[in-house]
């Protein structure tokens, strides 16, 4: 499998742009910023060289990076495309709504009309489909693993065939296109049993099932109703690891990797994980779960593995290696549950409220293969992330439902920032709705008591009728006081 390198000549001269606040502007009327452009070109001819990024996605994790780059002395422009209402109103990031992000000539055109030094690929759907590769081609610096390197997320059997032969440690699975040969494996194993589909279904793809019943309506979902379309189109059965879960990133340069802060998702939608798996409804950082010990071991025994193994496969990975692990109950071993290739998502809030380094300078690093030159600062304390979710997901959900009172929200307590995931804007100028996770309500704290309170109170502020949210983030860490889980 080949992969387009990372790696090219010299970066284009970047010129300073100030980070402009309106929401929403079109591409052509960006022809008011070239005056501006082109007279700060001269004024900043003898400079240092800053970086302008652009942020590809519109969803709470797109939010965060921008609100990191923003604050990275070295970047002086940031766009987001195509961004939401909430990361336009909130200066974060200049938001280009009509830029299609599967169009890659339109995004290459835009970031060569805008001097783009450095482009952060968000969501997975845009890094299978390849416009990383496209970038490259075109010379542009591009954060986020080529088309061939996504499959580590793209196909979870592709993932597990890299485990199998770099001896990453792996829960036990086969993979079938057959619903009757996998029940015939299912019953052989009993219940329970986990079912996922092999391709991207926005985090819903995977059934844990705690009956035989349940696994082979799994099946019968997947395989023969296609509720997941082509990313159903084969399935993994794999089985059941008891133990706790949690998140493990890291920064990938193709032979480097740079570990990230630990984090801990809530996938179930319900309080002490019940329900459906989501997105995501919550998460903490740091995981008291996951020891310097185990990160260590995570290190040696499942990332650098990775990123040994894909350069072997002469498909070399660079961007983040986000690990989904289960600390296995009766070994208290990390295994591999999953890979994505991107920022989690609400992990990714977590993460950049405590980030005290220059993100723009480490994520180009990583782009350049100069990863060893550089190393994080975190902020001490801890930070916990609570969704807010349209009623009725992960089903179906009405959209355009009001949100109000986000500004007293934020100023509940010290520390809280709310990343926008899936908002917009009405006609009286008022937020609403527009997805099923809608806000990440994320705090600081001097340890994850202080920030699990700071983001509730703050949540407690927001009156939204339409919307619900887990009253119990951060239980497997702390003894849970009792909220009110409506808004």
């Amino acid at each position: 499998m080949a992969c387009i390198s990372h790696t090219f000549g010299a970066s284009m001269k970047i010129c300073q742009l100030p980070v402009a606040t309106q929401s929403y502007n079109r591409l052509n009327r960006y022809q008011s910023y070239t005056a501006i452009f082109n007279s700060l070109s001269s004024d900043h001819a003898n400079s240092e060289e800053r970086i302008s990024v652009l942020v590809i996605g519109g969803g709470g994790r797109e939010h965060s990076l921008c609100y990191a780059l923003k604050r990275s002395q070295s970047c002086d422009a940031v766009f987001c495309a195509p961004g939401n209402a909430g990361i336009s109103n909130s200066g974060d990031a200049t938001c280009i709504e009509d830029l299609d992000i599967f169009d890659s000539s339109a995004v290459i055109a835009f970031c060569r009309k805008w001097e783009i030094g450095l482009v952060v690929v968000g969501p997975e759907a845009p890094l299978v489909s390849g416009l990383t590769n496209d970038l490259l081609k075109a010379g542009i610096h591009a954060f986020g693993p080529s088309s061939e390197a996504a499959a580590l997320e793209g196909s979870k059997n592709f993932m597990k065939s890299i485990c199998d032969k770099y001896g990453i440690p792996t829960a036990k699975y086969e993979t079938f296109t057959d619903p009757l040969a996998a029940k015939k494996y299912i019953n052989e194993q009993g219940a329970p049993i986990v079912v996922k589909a092999d391709g991207l279904a926005a985090g819903k793809g995977v059934i844990v099932a705690t009956t035989l019943q349940e696994a082979f309506e799994a099946v019968d979902s997947i395989l023969v109703n296609g509720s997941f379309g082509k990313a159903g189109s084969s399935i993994i059965v794999e089985e059941f690891l008891e133990g706790e879960e949690a998140s493990f990133f890291a920064i990938v340069d193709g032979e480097n990797a740079l570990p990230l802060e630990s984090a801990q998702d809530h996938k179930r939608v319900g309080d002490g994980d019940t329900g459906p798996n989501t997105g995501g409804m919550g998460a903490y950082c740091p995981a008291p779960v996951l020891t310097q010990e185990l990160q260590s071991l995570v290190m040696s025994s499942i990332i650098l593995p990775t990123v040994t193994g894909m350069a072997k496969e002469g498909c070399k990975f660079v961007g983040v290696l986000y690990a989904g692990l289960m600390i296995e109950k009766k070994s208290g071993l990390p295994k591999l549950i999953e890979y994505n290739v991107r920022f989690g998502d609400p992990e990714c809030q977590v993460l950049m409220v405590r980030l005290e380094s220059d993100l723009a300078q480490v994520l180009l690093a990583a782009c350049k293969g100069e990863l060893n030159t550089v190393s994080l600062e975190w902020a001490p304390g801890s930070a916990m992330v609570v969704v807010m979710a349209s009623n009725g997901y992960p089903g179906s959900y009405v959209k355009g439902t009001k949100i109000q009172n986000l500004e007293e929200a934020e100023a509940a307590a010290p520390g809280v920032k709310i990343f926008h995931a899936g908002t917009a804007v009405d006609a009286d100028g008022d937020y609403v709705a527009n997805g099923g996770r809608v806000l990440g309500v994320t705090a600081k704290g001097k340890d994850l008591e202080e920030a699990r309170d700071r983001a509730y109170r703050a949540v407690e502020e927001i009156k939204w009728d339409g919307g619900f949210y887990r009253k119990d983030i951060g239980w497997r860490a702390l003894p849970m006081k009792q909220k009110s889980s409506t808004c």
